[in-house]
């Protein structure tokens, strides 16, 4: 007898002629975890859609499948889809503003698909099931978008896991978060494994986190499966030479370093301070950043530790309650603060990168359409501000995409036929454009799989050599900040609580809270183990140094309020 929960046997996806999935045979064991390790593009997100019918228009399927020794049609209606999907089978996707409605609160949303009926029952299982995720009751009347990105994550695991489901297939659902929330995510999905026999398949391009979290394991390459077995098996001997270039991709990366401390100051942000209208504690307090000409400077910490809107005060998105921001003007030698400078100078002055590229890019203008409109305005301001430029420095389309790693035929596409991680490499180019002297990335890396990660970090690092690129760096990634960084600030409530040369700082950490994220890392001496027992308790959230709910709303300027869900306001029936 099959132990599978799942079963696939000869999948092929087609669109048109093309075959995005050809031949693949996959086994998911009964209660265990099977990871599905690739690149963008390998085809493990269209796998997922064929086995949760969500296949776009167009795109064909053929192939048998076995739901817990039940066939399943992959080419049904999606009417017989939707008496699986959402029962049996769950899907939690790398972008919670693709799977949350942003017209309904947040504990409509983890109720939709519950079968408790009856409004007190309803009220209390939405606190609970909130709970069980780490978020407070009054997540419950608050909206999508008043939330942090990792607490909206939690939400929308929060909703699939309503319908106690057999299998869930989580696509990348840990990519944008820091790394003790996602500890504390991963964590919960092995205890309720554990606790229900739940089956679950982790698609990811984290090799560490893949290493640490599954018992099985299929690395794809461009719609194929090219080695499958024990993922302790699989890691500690790589037969195919795909699966041992991606290991050299994570473990191999070499940083690039040299603290430049007799350089010109490129960017300082001196006392700064952001308290966000209803919040009771400010999101930025007192914080204090120096960067210096050609250096890269980290920013770490939680989400709601304020990092992201120390970034988005830098590049003027948010206007600080108090302090001062000065950079390098384009022609200047001297600091100049931000105020005093001209919309278009401050444009060639810094750029940003954001997290989530499905909301930076317009889904309407070709990706060249956009590239280009980046290059009208970076030549506005070049005949506008009296700077010549620097030689080199004026781009063309083609050059930015081949910058980032992407054909140029994708100047004729839509950020729809994208993956995320093109997308994201878009939106990096776009920065690109104008030539900053100062590049913020907000967790600009972090969709992106490991090789291609591994490209753009040595694209940033070819920069910062060439073109005197400044990067002030934010990220929840201590592996990547250990890479690239010469320095890093660890922040924690809005305060920076320590500083330093990143190779100090996490070798030999003074503060307790910057401990506590070292021990979180995948992998680390202090991360969870690969197996857990019957009866072990998820890890601790780490109250003692974790920001409160309000913080993490305040990081992306929500209003958050403190007081208990009252019986009006918790979803009902």
């Amino acid at each position: 007898m099959s132990t599978a929960f799942l079963e696939v046997r000869g999948l092929t996806v087609r669109a048109g002629e093309r075959v995005l999935v050809d031949g693949v045979d996959v086994a998911a064991e009964r209660g265990r975890t099977l990871g599905v390790v690739g690149e963008s593009g390998s085809g493990k997100s269209m796998l997922v859609k064929a086995l949760t019918g969500l296949l776009p228009t167009g795109v064909t399927t053929t192939g048998a499948a076995l739901l817990d020794g039940i066939p399943v049609n992959l080419a049904a209606s999606e009417r017989a889809w939707g008496r699986v999907r959402g029962r049996k089978v769950v899907l939690v996707l790398q972008d919670p503003f693709t799977s949350l409605d942003p017209l309904h609160r947040c504990g409509w949303q983890v109720m939709a698909s519950s079968p408790t009926r009856g409004r007190a029952a309803r009220r209390a299982e939405v606190v609970r099931r909130l709970a069980e995720v780490g978020l407070p009751a009054r997540v419950a009347r608050q909206y999508p978008h008043e939330l942090s990105g990792g607490m909206r994550q939690r939400v929308a695991i929060a909703a699939a896991l309503a319908s106690d489901p057999q299998l869930l297939i989580a696509d990348e659902p840990t990519t944008a978060l820091d790394v003790t929330t996602q500890r504390e995510i991963l964590d919960l999905l092995a205890s309720l494994q554990q606790a229900r026999g739940m089956t679950l398949v982790l698609i990811t391009h984290d090799l560490g986190l893949a290493e640490e979290r599954c018992d099985d394991l299929v690395v794809m390459r461009a719609g194929t499966i090219v080695e499958r077995g024990r993922a302790a098996d699989v890691f500690a001997d790589p037969q195919h030479p795909y699966t041992q270039a991606l290991s050299e991709a994570a473990r191999g990366r070499v940083r690039t370093s040299g603290e430049r401390a007799e350089a010109p100051v490129a960017l300082r942000a001196s006392g700064l301070v952001k308290q966000f209208r209803g919040a009771d504690e400010r999101a930025v307090d007192d914080v204090t950043i120096e960067v210096r000409d050609g250096e890269c400077v980290g920013v770490v910490g939680e989400s709601g530790s304020g990092k992201t809107t120390v970034a988005r005060c830098v590049v003027g998105l948010e206007t600080p309650d108090e302090g001062t921001i000065e950079v390098r003007a384009p022609g200047a030698d001297g600091l100049a603060a931000t105020t005093a400078l001209t919309p278009a100078q401050r444009a060639r002055a810094v750029q940003i990168v954001f997290q989530d590229p499905y909301s930076a890019l317009n889904p309407a203008l070709t990706i060249g359409t956009m590239l280009r409109e980046a290059l009208d305005v970076a030549a506005r301001g070049e005949s506008g501000s009296g700077d010549a430029g620097r030689p080199g420095e004026r781009r063309t389309v083609d050059e930015l995409l081949t910058m980032v790693g992407l054909p140029t035929s994708y100047a004729r596409r839509r950020p729809a036929r994208l993956s995320g991680g093109e997308r994201q490499r878009v939106a990096i180019a776009r920065a690109l454009a104008p030539a900053p002297r100062v590049l913020v990335c907000d967790e600009s890396v972090s969709a992106l799989d490991v090789s291609v990660q591994a490209q753009v970090l040595d694209l940033l690092a070819r920069l910062r050599a060439e073109l005197g690129l400044t990067i002030l760096f934010i990220s929840h990634d201590l592996g990547v900040m250990q890479q690239v960084t010469d320095r890093v600030y660890v922040m924690r409530a809005g305060k920076v609580v320590e500083t330093g040369p990143t190779a100090q700082v996490l070798r030999e950490p003074e503060h307790p809270y910057t401990r506590t994220l070292l021990d979180a890392v995948p992998g680390s001496p202090g991360g969870p183990a690969h197996q857990t027992t019957a009866g072990d308790e998820p890890a601790a959230a780490s109250a003692a140094f974790s920001p409160s709910a309000a913080e993490a709303d305040a990081d992306k300027g929500a209003t958050p309020d403190s007081a208990s869900p009252t019986a009006a306001e918790v979803p009902g029936d």
